[in-house]
Formats: structure tokens, C-alpha cells, sequence
């Protein structure tokens, strides 16, 4: 198939074809007598593979994946994948302890924490995210902190670790329209508004549901794939 049909089949221009074969995300493809660029079935079944995967694990752990493949290492681009697979789990886990804990909050007034106020080291520790991290999400408008009035040093509540804990749940994400609005939501979200950061939450669970049934689609196509490299290799 020649580059403009090809390019034309998966809706990208025939540049980012020949980018991706310059990046190695596809095999080489081989010239006509007159010098074309010819492209086959597994160079069609790199693309899908790269349009499936992308959304659902991101472009850098997609590169990884089709890099290794590309070396005769499937278990190693199986492993790649695997890891993102794991975190997303994780974060789902993640995910309903915070709703259970904000649901506690709003229904039984019972926070999750047994002190009321809290340094930063304290929040780091108890959330597990970098102190740069958080002064970086306070300075970016998503927490807003208090300051002791004597020492100056940040001072958090309970609401200030259940937003850190929200913000925390879209570090893993894979950048998309979706995970913009959710940050511009929860940076608008007063860290007192359980409420909105219950349905922030609740979206992001929906998210989550979503994001599997797309890594689901991105195996399907790797594994097409790894079946076809097999038979055909370049």
C-alpha cells in the first residue's frame, strides 16, 4: 500500500507515517523499483496498534512496548504494558477508599484522620506524594492552604488531604481533554465542598471504568499484532 492510502486508512497524515517509521514505532518500509515507500499488513497492524494503545497506556509506554517488540523482546513490550495495567488497579483501589473516607465525612461527620491539623511533611507522608509535588499543585491553584499566623508554615486540615488524595488520583492518567476538565474541577472545588469532590470523585470512577475497557482494546490489538510479527516478520 502506498503512504498516502495508508495514511488516509488510519486518518493521519502521511508526515506522522513517516515519523513514526523514522522513531521506529513501525518496521522499515521497503521502496518500489521506481522508489515508494510500500507499506503491508503488519505496518497496518503497527498503526492500529499505536492509535489503540496510545489512549489507553499513553504515547511514551506505547513507544517502549513497540520498541521492544520491534527487538524480538514481546515479553519485555508485555511486561511495559503490564505495569501500566497494575497502577491503574491500584488507583482504582485508591479511588473507593477516598469515596468511602469523603462519604464518611459528609454522612457521619467522622474524618479518616485522627489530628485536625497537619504540616506539609505530615500530608506527604500520609498521602505518599512528594512535598514538591504538593507545593507545585498549591502554587498551580489546586489547594488553596492556610498559613500559621505565628511561623507562616502551611497548615492543612483533613478536607486539605482529601483533595490532595483527589488530585493524586489523576497522576497516572494519560493526558486528554477529559483529565483537563477534571483538574480545572477540582482546582474551582473548595477543599471544604465534600460534596463537589464527591462528584469529582464519582466521575473519575466512571473515568477509570473507561480506561480499562480501553487498555483492554490496546491488548487485543498488541496481541494481533505480536501474532502477525510472528508470521511476517521485517
Amino acid at each position: 500500500m502506498r503512504p498516502k492510502k495508508m495514511a488516509a486508512t488510519f486518518m493521519i497524515s502521511a508526515s506522522t507515517l513517516r515519523n513514526y517509521e523514522a522513531k521506529g514505532l513501525i518496521p522499515p518500509a521497503e521502496r518500489s523499483v521506481n522508489g515508494y515507500r510500500i507499506y503491508t499488513d503488519l505496518h497496518a497492524a503497527y498503526l492500529a496498534c499505536i492509535q489503540a494503545m496510545a489512549p489507553a497506556f499513553g504515547m511514551e509506554a506505547t513507544t517502549e512496548a513497540l520498541h521492544y517488540l520491534r527487538l524480538d523482546k514481546t515479553h519485555d513490550a508485555l511486561w511495559v504494558i503490564r505495569e501500566k495495567e497494575v497502577a491503574l488497579y491500584e488507583d482504582k483501589e485508591k479511588l473507593e477508599k477516598l469515596i468511602e473516607d469523603i462519604r464518611r465525612q459528609v454522612n457521619e461527620n467522622t474524618s479518616p484522620y485522627k489530628k485536625e491539623r497537619f504540616t506539609i511533611h505530615e500530608v506527604s507522608e500520609l498521602t505518599h506524594v512528594p512535598k514538591s509535588t504538593i507545593r507545585y499543585w498549591e502554587q498551580a491553584g489546586y489547594v488553596i492552604v492556610n498559613r500559621d499566623p505565628e511561623n507562616r508554615y502551611r497548615c492543612y486540615d483533613g478536607a486539605h488531604l482529601l483533595k490532595v488524595r483527589l488530585i493524586q488520583m489523576l497522576q497516572n492518567t494519560v493526558y486528554s481533554e477529559e483529565t483537563v476538565k477534571f483538574k480545572q474541577s477540582i482546582a474551582t472545588a473548595e477543599h471544604t465542598d465534600l460534596q463537589m469532590l464527591m462528584k469529582i470523585a464519582e466521575k473519575i470512577r466512571i473515568y477509570q471504568d473507561k480506561r480499562i475497557e480501553s487498555q483492554m482494546c490496546g491488548i487485543t490489538c498488541l496481541y494481533r499484532l505480536i501474532q502477525l510479527a510472528k508470521k511476517a516478520p521485517i
